[in-house]
């Protein structure tokens, strides 16, 4: 009698343990499918890196970054780097191209809308419709 009694059980816990995989695999189905999507954002802007060349590349992007570095951080294909400093990054290679100011006397200038940035790339504000130049200069 023991026997039908463990038997039972057992058959009991596999069942158990069966509908609560099926409960999951329906839950993370459900969880797939309803999550929230990523939405574009809300501002649309340009960022184009002008290289030593003068070759340009622009970068078309919608986002909802309130500065400048975190719109080149979200563009697709933009690479860049720099050292971090009490004023925010000091940007010395954009799109694997370094400007060496203590060697040949280049930089790399940051314009927006035809103007020069007031700001570095860390406090820069970013407004819908902005267009942004990011441009290798030679003193």
């Amino acid at each position: 009698m023991e026997n039908k009694s463990a038997d039972k059980s057992k058959k009991t816990l596999i069942a158990g343990l069966a509908a609560l995989v099926v409960l999951i695999s329906v839950l993370a189905v459900i969880f797939i499918k309803f999550r929230e999507k990523p939405v574009e954002g809300s501002k649309s802007i340009t960022i184009e890196v002008v290289d030593k060349e003068g070759e340009s590349k622009a970068y078309e992007l919608k986002t909802d970054a309130e500065y400048l570095r975190q719109a080149m951080e979200e563009a697709e294909g933009l690479t860049f780097s720099g050292a971090e400093s009490d004023y925010g990054m000091m940007v010395d290679t954009v799109n694997d191209l370094t400007a060496d100011y203590p060697t040949d006397g280049a930089y790399w200038s940051f314009y927006v809308n035809g103007e020069y940035c007031n700001y570095g790339i860390d406090t820069q504000p970013v407004a819908d419709g902005d267009a942004f130049s990011i441009v290798y200069t030679i003193d």
